[in-house]
C-alpha cells in the first residue's frame, strides 16, 4: 500500500484525455461519409487522422491494463472487485471494435471507397467507448484517487509516450489542450522536461489547429466536451 504521506494520483488529467476523445471520435463517422466516393486524397486526410486517434486509444487501454487495473485488483478490496472485470470486459468490446475499424482503414485510405461500412464501424466504436468512459469516470476514478499514487499514475502515461511516435507527441497534446482545463494542462507539464513545459503551451495548440483545419475544415471544431 502507499505509504501514508505519499501523494496520490490526480485523476483530473484523464477526464481531460476523456474529453478529447469524445469530441474526435463523435465528429470521425461524419468526416469519413462526407469524402467523395475515389477521392483518395481526402480520404488520406481524415483516414491518417482516424489512425492516429485509434493508437491513442489502444495505447491508452493498454497503459490501464498493464498499470491501472493491477493495482486497483490488489488494493482496492471489494470496491474494485466488480468493477475492474467490467472495465477488462469493455476494454475487451472496444479492442474488437477498435480492430474492425484498423482492418477496414487501408482499403479506404488508399481508394475512397467502402467509407459507409467504415462510418458505420467507427459508431459501433464509438457506442462502447462513450459507455466504458462513462462508467469508469463514475467508478473508476474515485478509486485511483484513493488507491494508486501519484508516480503510478504518471505511468500510464509514460507507457503511451514511449509507444507512440514522437513526432506525433505535440499534436496529440495539442488535442487535449483544445478543451482541457489550463490548470490541469499546467500540471500535466510540470512533470515534463524543461524545453517541453517552456514550448508545449505555444506548439501544441498550433499543431492541432493546423490539423483541425486539414481535417475539420476549421482550426476551431466544435467543443462537445462531456
Amino acid at each position: 500500500m502507499p505509504a501514508i504521506n505519499e501523494r496520490m494520483a490526480d485523476v483530473r488529467d484523464m477526464y481531460m484525455a476523456h474529453v478529447m476523445m469524445r469530441r474526435e471520435f463523435r465528429l470521425l463517422p461524419q468526416l469519413v461519409r462526407d469524402v467523395p466516393l475515389g477521392d483518395v486524397k481526402r480520404a488520406e486526410i481524415v483516414g491518417a487522422h482516424a489512425e492516429l486517434l485509434c493508437l491513442v486509444l489502444h495505447l491508452h487501454h493498454e497503459g490501464e491494463d498493464v498499470v491501472l487495473w493491477p493495482l486497483l485488483r490488489e488494493r482496492g478490496s471489494e470496491e474494485a472487485a466488480t468493477i475492474v472485470p467490467a472495465m477488462e470486459k469493455q476494454h475487451h468490446a472496444i479492442e474488437q471494435a477498435h480492430a474492425t475499424v484498423i482492418a477496414l482503414l487501408p482499403r479506404w485510405r488508399a481508394m475512397a471507397t467502402g467509407g459507409e461500412e467504415l462510418a458505420t464501424a467507427l459508431e459501433q466504436l464509438l457506442t462502447v467507448l462513450l459507455e466504458h468512459m462513462a462508467l469508469e469516470e463514475k467508478e473508476v476514478l474515485p478509486l485511483a484517487a484513493k488507491y494508486v499514487t501519484a508516480a503510478e499514475w504518471d505511468q500510464m502515461g509514460q507507457h503511451g509516450m514511449a509507444k507512440s511516435p514522437r513526432k506525433t507527441l505535440p499534436l496529440i497534446f495539442g488535442m487535449v489542450m483544445y478543451e482541457g482545463d489550463p490548470e490541469v494542462v499546467k500540471a500535466v507539464l510540470s512533470h515534463a522536461p524543461l524545453p517541453a513545459r517552456l514550448l508545449m503551451p505555444r506548439i501544441a495548440p498550433r499543431l492541432y489547429a493546423s490539423c483541425a483545419k486539414r481535417v475539420h475544415g476549421t482550426a476551431t471544431p466544435p467543443r462537445i466536451g462531456v
